[in-house]
C-alpha cells in the first residue's frame, strides 16, 4: 500500500504532522478523524529514488537483520501482536529496501498468511534458515526463542565472514599499493629515465633495458591488459552463475588450496555445526535441517557431501556413518557426532564442535596473516627496488667514466 504524509489539527488547533501506510487519502482522512485530529492535507508520499531504479537500493545487511530480529524477539515476548511488531520495526528502518520488505510482510501478515510464510516471499532477505527456524517457532510457540537463537546465528556467521575479509585486507591493500607504484614507475618515471639516457648516448646495461622495454611494452598494451582483465572477471562470475559444472570444478579448486582451502574447510564445519544445532534444538526435522544446511553451505562440494549424508540418513543410517571417510569433515568431528548421538546430546556437541572450529578459524586466519606480511612487504620493496636500481646503474657507469 501507498504511504502517505498528512497535517491535522487537534481540538486545541495545535498542528500536528506524519506518515500513515493506508490504501487511499480517504482512509488518511477517516483514521485521522477516528485519532479526534482534523485533516488539513493528506497526500501520497514521493517515492525514494531506490523504488524508481532498484538497482540503487541499498542491501540488507547481516546487522540489519541480527538487529530486527533482536528487537522482535523483546518484542514478542513482551506479548505484543506480530502486525504491531512489524509496523513498529518498519517505521525505525533507515534501510529503505528492509523498511519496504517489513511492510511488505506486515500486510501478508494481516492477510491471513502465517509469519513465516510471509517471510519466505523476500528469499533476498530471509534465506531458508531463517523462514524455517521462524516456522519452527510459530507451531512450537516458542517464537521469540527461536528469534534469539537465529540472532545468535547470525551473529557467529558475520564475525566468521569477518574474519576472512579481514585476513585478506592486509595482503591485498599491499598488493594494490604494490602493482600501483611499479605501473606508475614504468608509466610515468621510466620514460623520463628513457630520454635523459638517450641524450648522453652509449650502451646502457642489461637491467637497465629490460626495465626500459618492459616500460614501452606496458605503455602499449596497459588499456588491452586492464580490458581484458575486466573480460576475464566478468565471464568468470557469469559461467559461475550459469554453468553448475564449472561452479563445482571451482569450488573444487577452492577447497584443495594449500593455505585457504583448509580455512574453507574449517569454516565449513564450523557453519554447517552451529546451524544443524541450532534447527535440531529448535526442532526442525533433521531431514529438513540438513537439506537447508546444504543449500546454504556456499561451496557445491561441501553441499554434495552433505546432500549424500542426508540420503544416507532417510535410508536408516547415522549422521556420523556417511561423513567417515570425508575428506572435507575432519575425523575429530565425526567422532564428536557419534558420541553425540550415542549419548543423545547432539545439540550440545554440535555447539562444542562450532565453538572448537571457530576457535581453529581464528588460529589459521592469524597464521595466514602473519604468513603473508613479510611476504607482500619483501615483494614490494624487492620490485621497487630492483627498478630504481635499474635506472641507477647507468648514472653510476657515467659517474665512473668521468672520474
Amino acid at each position: 500500500m501507498p504511504i502517505y504524509t498528512w497535517n491535522a489539527k487537534n481540538r486545541s488547533g495545535d498542528k500536528k504532522a506524519g506518515e500513515l501506510e493506508a490504501s487511499s487519502p480517504e482512509a488518511v482522512s477517516l483514521h485521522l478523524k477516528n485519532m479526534g485530529l482534523v485533516p488539513d492535507k493528506v497526500k501520497e508520499k514521493p517515492k525514494d529514488i531506490s523504488e524508481i531504479f532498484p538497482f540503487l537500493a541499498p542491501k540488507v545487511t547481516i546487522n540489519d537483520l541480527v538487529v530486527f530480529t533482536r528487537q522482535f524477539a523483546v518484542m514478542v515476548d513482551a506479548g505484543l501482536p506480530l502486525v504491531q511488531c512489524l509496523q513498529i520495526l518498519a517505521d525505525q528502518q533507515e534501510n529503505i529496501t528492509f523498511k519496504n520488505t517489513l511492510r511488505a510482510v506486515r500486510g501478508d501478515v494481516e492477510s491471513g498468511l502465517t509469519f513465516a510464510d510471509s517471510l519466505a516471499k523476500h528469499p533476498k532477505v530471509f534465506d531458508d534458515l531463517f523462514v524455517n527456524l521462524v516456522a519452527a517457532g510459530e507451531v512450537g510457540g516458542i517464537l521469540d526463542t527461536i528469534l534469539n537463537r537465529l540472532a545468535v546465528q547470525l551473529e557467529k556467521q558475520e564475525k566468521l565472514r569477518k574474519q576472512l575479509k579481514g585476513a585478506m585486507v592486509y595482503p591485498a591493500t599491499v598488493s594494490v599499493i604494490a602493482v600501483a607504484c611499479i605501473v606508475l614507475l614504468l608509466v610515468k618515471v621510466i620514460p623520463v629515465f628513457e630520454q635523459m639516457f638517450a641524450d648522453f648516448g652509449g650502451t646502457l646495461p642489461g637491467p637497465t633495458q629490460m626495465v626500459i622495454e618492459l616500460s614501452n611494452w606496458l605503455q602499449a598494451y596497459i588499456g588491452y591488459m586492464m580490458g581484458g582483465t575486466f573480460v576475464v572477471v566478468t565471464a568468470y562470475q557469469q559461467a559461475r552463475s550459469r554453468s553448475l559444472a564449472f561452479r563445482y570444478r571451482t569450488d573444487a579448486i577452492m577447497i584443495a588450496m594449500p593455505i585457504f582451502g583448509n580455512i574453507i574447510k574449517k569454516v565449513a564445519v564450523a557453519r554447517f555445526t552451529r546451524t544443524l544445532g541450532t534447527m535440531i534444538s529448535s526442532g526442525v526435522p533433521i531431514l529438513d535441517g540438513l537439506d537447508i544446511v546444504a543449500k546454504t553451505a556456499g561451496n557445491m562440494v561441501i553441499e554434495e557431501e552433505l546432500q549424500a549424508t542426508r540420503q544416507s540418513i532417510s535410508e536408516g543410517k547415522t549422521i556420523a556413518e556417511p561423513l567417515q571417510g570425508s575428506k572435507i569433515f575432519p575425523g575429530m568431528m565425526v567422532q564428536m557426532i557419534t558420541v553425540g548421538e550415542e549419548t543423545g546430546s547432539m545439540e550440545a556437541m554440535l555447539t562444542k564442535i562450532a565453538d572448537f572450529y571457530d576457535d581453529e578459524v581464528d588460529t589459521a586466519v592469524a597464521g595466514l596473516t602473519a604468513m603473508l606480511e613479510p611476504i607482500m612487504m619483501v615483494f614490494m620493496g624487492g620490485s621497487i627496488g630492483t627498478i630504481l636500481i635499474a635506472m641507477y646503474l647507468p648514472i653510476f657507469t657515467i659517474a665512473d667514466t668521468i672520474t
